[in-house]
């Protein structure tokens, strides 16, 4: 059978939420929604969707709090998510990416550029899902599984922290940009700050070094990132 992937728009503006919901349908998709985050949270704890769009200013549950609790649960915490807001600042959005967003699109925004992201965390989400086993040192990588250890621990990651590291194991000890990561790990088809990169290397970074191990991502200034 063949999985036709699902998205779940958590939105409170009913306009909106219809426009989202039509375009989704349009390309093939299915779509659920909750009009506030409780109702959000609950419906991808029972549906497990594929990429989940939500808010930032929620009813109940703000988009952010949403986030976290999401990424707080196993079942819940390798879905995508696309943070939608009004907010515009750069804090914001780095405060954003922190807390556990994979994307970020302002309002007011173009669905068109929208439906881009969201088919990209799709197609990353599907890269993911199939390759064999990476080892880097004591750091081990199965795609199939989407886990990955480290001396026997299990680190927990989110999707986009888990294709940021596959692409530096991939190619672990060369030295990429940032501009070199954000086409393997969020593709060319759409506009992402560079500083995204440094944000979820950051996360990444937290993540690996969790059970007291030393940081393996090298910084090199001008140049971008390597691993190893």
């Amino acid at each position: 059978m063949v999985h036709v992937p699902q998205i779940l728009v958590i939105e409170d503006e009913a306009a909106q939420r219809e426009v989202l919901l039509y375009n989704i349908k349009a390309a093939g998709f299915d779509a659920i929604w909750a009009d506030n985050g409780e109702e959000g949270v609950l419906l991808a704890q029972e549906n497990a969707p594929d990429v989940i769009v939500v808010d930032w200013m929620m009813p109940k549950l703000s988009g952010l709090e949403v986030c976290l609790q999401l990424r707080a649960k196993p079942a819940t915490q390798d879905i995508a998510i696309i943070l939608l807001t009004a907010k515009s600042e750069e804090s914001d959005k780095v405060r954003g990416l922190g807390i556990g967003a994979d994307d970020y699109v302002t309002k007011p925004y173009s669905v068109v550029e929208l439906m881009a992201r969201i088919k990209t965390q799709l197609r990353r989400r599907r890269a993911s899902s199939v390759g064999a086993q990476l080892i880097c040192g004591n750091i081990t990588l199965d795609a199939a599984t989407h886990r990955v250890h480290r001396d026997g621990h299990e680190i927990k990651l989110g999707p986009t922290e888990f294709r940021l590291l596959s692409t530096l194991m991939e190619r672990q000890g060369r030295v990429l940009s940032r501009d070199q990561l954000l086409d393997a790990v969020w593709g060319r088809d759409i506009y992402v700050d560079t500083r995204t990169v440094d944000v979820h290397i950051g996360r990444l970074r937290k993540s690996l070094i969790e059970h007291g191990h030393d940081d393996p991502i090298r910084t090199v200034r001008g140049a971008g990132y390597a691993l190893g």
